[in-house]
């Protein structure tokens, strides 16, 4: 337990963090490290060692004129780097920010028309909120269950919508485990749910994309798939598990979560490359992906860079666009993580991110602008106050 020393009352995003194993002790440590009045809205990233429902409960009784937005993770982003079994709670100045958002439900029957009124109502109920604000941009936020499956249409329909304020988000984690994630809004635990949070500011700000991947030569076409359930059946007329192998040279070895994580295949998207990681290997030999597939979709296998010289790139670049941030949030891939483990780097990236206060969660898909994406880091750099 205990808070972060770099941010004070007067900051204009408000760090907490909390390995509290209680519910109750968790939500009343964060809670003792934020203002209890002042705040435009509370973030909150809570490990599914927490029950999702009591935990919500008790954070919003602790803050009942402040909305609390927030979801479930695969691992934290905390004041002091990457961590397991804890709350990261952040605290939006309302000198700074003003807040509309939305709960989206039942994403199973979800359709790109509601997805689009929804965008719409919700920008207008922001500008409502500040309307003689012209120095003010706008900036969303998207936080959804990681099982859904429904990440790709949720972002096109938002997209469409919200015309200028891109957005950027993470699909809910559970651990290891794949089960069942949750988003919070209203007092409550959402499964099968996503949460719109629109943000505007005087601030200056960045989205960012950060990968470590570059495409290869190598070429995969989906000849075979089950679009809905995202399985790959076949990959060149081959049983896809097989041909994945042969393509990325993976010989005679057992496909698991760390090859997944080491070879990650890239789709290319208006001249860009996006990476598509899998999930998972099913007993048929197929394949099952964290985004959306198609027949005839072609997939690059991909070739690693030097990941941390690509996050520091990435801090170079939003330093000189937006001065030095007050903080960056984040929501990165739990492949990305498996990668840097697994490759013994992960403490010297963990080290990294508690330097430069990036914080936010481990998550089961990425949202960037109108994509969802994988192996990714996105999230928003929030620059510092222009009065000092």
């Amino acid at each position: 337990m205990g808070t972060i020393d770099t941010t004070s009352s007067t900051s204009s995003v408000i760090v907490a963090h909390s390995k509290a194993e209680r519910s109750r002790a968790a939500a009343a440590d964060v809670a003792r490290q934020l203002p209890a009045t002042g705040l435009a809205m509370v973030l909150v990233f809570v490990s599914p060692c927490h029950d999702p429902h009591q935990f919500i409960r008790e954070i919003s009784a602790l803050w009942p004129d402040t909305p609390v937005y927030g979801c479930t993770t695969a691992g934290e982003l905390g004041p002091h780097g990457w961590d397991e079994n804890s709350v990261v709670c952040l605290g939006f100045n309302a000198e700074d920010f003003c807040v509309a958002a939305r709960l989206i439900p039942d994403l199973a029957s979800f359709s790109i028309d509601e997805g689009r009124r929804l965008g719409v109502d919700l920008r207008q109920e922001l500008l409502h909120q500040a309307p003689d604000s012209v120095d003010q941009s706008a900036f969303g936020l998207l936080l959804i269950d990681g099982m859904c499956k429904r990440e790709d249409s949720v972002m096109s329909a938002i997209y469409a919508s919200l015309d200028d304020i891109p957005v950027v988000g993470g699909s809910a984690g559970d651990g290891m485990r794949f089960g069942t994630t949750w988003v919070f809004a209203d007092g409550k635990a959402h499964t099968d749910a996503a949460v719109l949070i629109l943000v505007r500011t005087a601030l200056p700000f960045r989205l960012f994309k950060c990968d470590n991947f570059e495409p290869t030569q190598t070429k995969m076409v989906v000849t075979e798939a089950d679009v809905d359930l995202r399985v790959v059946k076949e990959l060149n007329a081959e049983p896809a598990a097989e041909e994945y192998s042969r393509a990325v040279g993976i010989v005679n070895g057992e496909l698991d979560m760390f090859s997944f994580a080491t070879h990650p295949v890239l789709v290319r998207v208006g001249g860009a490359y996006y990476a598509r990681s899998i999930q998972r290997t099913n007993p048929d030999g197929s394949l099952t992906f964290f985004c959306a597939i198609d027949e005839g979709m072609v997939l690059t296998a991909a070739r690693a860079r030097n990941p941390m010289g690509a996050v520091s790139d990435l801090l170079a670049e939003t330093t000189e666009e937006i001065g030095e941030p007050s903080i960056y949030l984040g929501f990165e891939c739990l492949f990305r993580r498996l990668d840097a483990e697994q490759h013994q780097f992960a403490r010297e990236m963990s080290q990294l991110y508690s330097d430069h206060r990036i914080v936010g969660f481990h998550t089961y898909g990425e949202q960037y602008r109108f994509m969802h994406v994988n192996q990714t880091l996105t999230g928003v750099a929030i620059g510092r106050r222009r009065n000092g």
